[in-house]
């Protein structure tokens, strides 16, 4: 599972080991024949039933870093910024954000939604904010001709 070297010599191995962690992902099992009681007359039947030898695990950005052979996230995070494997890493990054965008029609995306957000996506609409903008607003009053009454005694004719 983990690699003891950070080594990619080509684009194709590292294709190779995203695509291997994304099938790992996936579990193993093996079917096994199973027998059902039917009503009539006590007959036995069998069917085949999936037996699970590694259960499935979800798509983490971690478990591909530890699965690639990365000490920390931060290294994986340096590989994907820059460098000749960043596209690949990029859209394996994309990939994993699928999974969790996938559980958000489930009856609980609470976990999805924290794991979106952490990995920078935002569930406030994109605006323009105008909530500063009253006070950066500066008003003068210039006066222009005669000053209005205060009141009628005020007032000659």
């Amino acid at each position: 599972m983990k690699r003891k070297f950070l080594l990619f010599n080509s684009t194709n191995e590292l294709t190779h080991l995203i695509t291997k962690y994304f099938n790992w992902i996936e579990g193993e099992y093996h079917l096994e024949d199973t027998p059902v009681k039917t009503t009539a007359k006590s007959i036995t039947e069998t069917i085949q039933q999936k037996v699970w030898d590694r259960e499935p695990q979800p798509a983490t950005l971690s478990g591909l870093a530890l699965y690639l052979g990365f000490e920390s996230r931060q290294a994986f995070e340096q590989y994907e910024t820059s460098g000749r494997f960043a596209a690949i890493l990029k859209r394996a990054r994309l990939q994993i954000e699928s999974e969790y965008e996938k559980k958000l029609h489930f009856t609980s995306a609470t976990g999805a939604i924290f794991a979106l957000k952490s990995i920078g996506w935002t569930d406030k609409s994109e605006t323009d904010d105008y909530s500063n903008l009253a006070a950066n607003l500066k008003v003068e009053i210039q006066v222009t001709g005669p000053i209005p009454a205060g009141s009628e005694k005020e007032v000659t004719l």
